[in-house]
Order: structure tokens, then sequence, then C-alpha cells
């Protein structure tokens, strides 16, 4: 496994991270998370990540708990704030109210004095920045959050962020959590650049694009029962991919991974891992198996010749907006 600093900071994560969306706790069973979790931790990813929504914050407790074999400080943990928690007025967003009643909930749920990237989900319109900022500040000054970044935050969004931070004297925004894949290249043109331009990493979710992007759906085939295209509850982030032009161009790009002796897993991994802004791209997995073969894109540098072919055989699909 190799490591990367997050941003600018001097803190190093492990270029695959897993995570824990739509799997731990719900369809993954608590001991398969665990097997997964603790291969993952064998095979050097130091970076696991989660969220207080994930199953209403199951996911946390079972990720707290499969890390408690380890020493605190041999990982990176990752949790997030904004989305409802409950039914109040208050159980939602980027309030000082609900980040600091969150963060301590996060807390006694993974079992830990401390997370070390605390991320708010989305940008909230109805909270003023400043005050998201200074409560953010607030939980890194008490310890509680070592590093603070944003997930599915505009290019604007962030600079305005990194302008306020700076003129109020508050913690920097490390990295950025955005949807990234061979297809999905919506940050390529603005966020991006200004994160290099800024030291902001990104920490990239969905690199396979909800499994369509390892070959698993075939054109003109259904989805297989108990895969997650099948399931109305977890297909949502899929439908716009789940048709016969992108299946079919996917299908294309067996012959690309064969070639580079990569499997299509790894292949849509490494390509994800060849921008350097990407600090971690995020894997989630149901098996051991599938964390041993997702760890092998790490380190993998693909030719100029296998990036060119990849974006030739895509092009009619690549969503660029």
């Amino acid at each position: 496994m190799e490591y990367r600093h997050l941003g600018k900071s001097g803190v190093r994560v492990s270029e695959i991270s897993l995570g824990s969306w739509l799997t731990y706790g719900g369809s993954v069973a608590e001991e398969q998370a665990r097997r997964c979790i603790h291969r993952a931790y064998e095979l050097g990813i130091n970076f696991f990540d989660t969220a207080n929504v994930y199953m209403r914050g199951m996911a946390e407790e079972i990720v707290g708990r499969a890390l408690r074999s380890f020493r605190r400080d041999s990982y990176f943990l990752a949790t997030k704030v904004y989305f409802p928690m409950g039914e109040g007025p208050n159980d939602r967003g980027l309030s000082r109210k609900h980040i600091m009643e969150q963060c301590h909930a996060s807390l006694r749920r993974l079992g830990v004095d401390y997370v070390d990237l605390y991320q708010c989900h989305r940008y909230d319109e109805n909270t003023p920045l400043e005050e998201t900022l200074r409560a953010l500040d607030d939980l890194v000054r008490q310890g509680k959050v070592l590093y603070v970044g944003v997930s599915e935050w505009s290019a604007d969004q962030i600079s305005e962020a990194l302008r306020l931070a700076d003129e109020m004297g508050l913690d920097r925004i490390v990295s950025n959590q955005p949807q990234y894949n061979m297809i999905q290249r919506r940050i390529e043109s603005e966020v991006i650049p200004l994160c290099e331009r800024e030291g902001v990493g990104q920490v990239v979710f969905s690199p396979l694009a909800q499994g369509i992007l390892t070959g698993k759906y075939r054109p003109g085939e259904a989805p297989k029962e108990g895969t997650r295209a099948a399931n109305p509850e977890q297909s949502g982030f899929m439908q716009r991919l789940m048709n016969e032009e992108v299946l079919s161009a996917v299908d294309k790009l067996r012959n690309v991974a064969s070639d580079s002796g990569l499997s299509m897993s790894q292949l849509a991994l490494a390509w994800v891992l060849r921008q350097e802004n990407v600090s971690s791209t995020i894997i989630g997995a149901s098996r051991p198996e599938q964390v041993e073969d997702n760890a092998g894109a790490s380190g993998v540098k693909l030719t100029p010749d296998a990036v060119q072919e990849i974006d030739n055989i895509l092009e009619g699909v690549i969503q660029r907006r």
C-alpha cells in the first residue's frame, strides 16, 4: 500500500480507503464488516470513512467496534455531519448546535476520543458559513477533531470557506469528498484546479460507479438478484448510468484491463489515482476478497496509451457536468 498527503497537510493516508456507505449496518452483517475492515488494515489501509447518517449511526458503531482491535494512533478515522438525524428542526444542517451535538454523538458511537477528519457532508445554504467554520475550528481546538473537510462542495463554496478561514484565523479545510470516476468527471473543470492551488486533497467516493465499472453489469442483461442495481433502495445513484450505452462502453474496457494486467476494478481505481490531487479513493466492500482486489490498485501507474484508450472508449458517455 502506498500513502499520500491529505491535501497539503502533514498527515499521510492510504491511497485506498474503506468506506461504509450502503454496506455496514445495512446489507453487510457485522461479522462480515469486521472481516473486511481487519483485512483492509492488514493490507496497509489506514483510512476508514463513515458518516453519522449511514443507517442512522449504526455504521459508525460497527466501524468503531471493528477498529478497537487496533491502536488508535495506527489508523485515520473520518466521519461526517449534515443530513437529518432526527425529526426536530435542529436535527440537520451545519449550525453550531447540530455540529457540536453530532460530533459528540459520533464520538460515542465510534468509541473514540477524537476523529481524524470531520467532514461537512453537504453545503448548508441556511447557515452562515462563518458559524459553521467557527464551530469546526472550536472542535479542532478542543482536540475532538484533527482535520476538517467537506463533501460535494462546489469550487465557489470551497473557495469562500478558505477565504473566510484565512480572514478569521480558523483551521482550513484540507479535503473535499466528491463523486469521481472514469465516467463522472464533473470536478475536473473547476474543483480540482482550485484545490490544487489551495492544497485541498480529494477523497474520492464512488470510484467504481457503485459497481458499474467492475463489469458486473453486462449490456442486454438484467441485474442479478442480490446486486446493488437490483435493489431499489440502493440503486438511486446508479440509475443515470444503468443504460445500454454506458454498459456497452464499459464492457469494451475489458481489453484495456487485460492488457494492463489488472482487474476491471483495479483499472478504474488506478485511473482515479493517476490524478495527483486525489489523496485517497474510497472503496466499499462486502467481502475481504473485494478489499484485496481493490488494494492491488495502489501504486499502479497506467500508461499514457491506456489512459487515452479509456478516454476514446468512454467519450460518448463521459459526464462532465
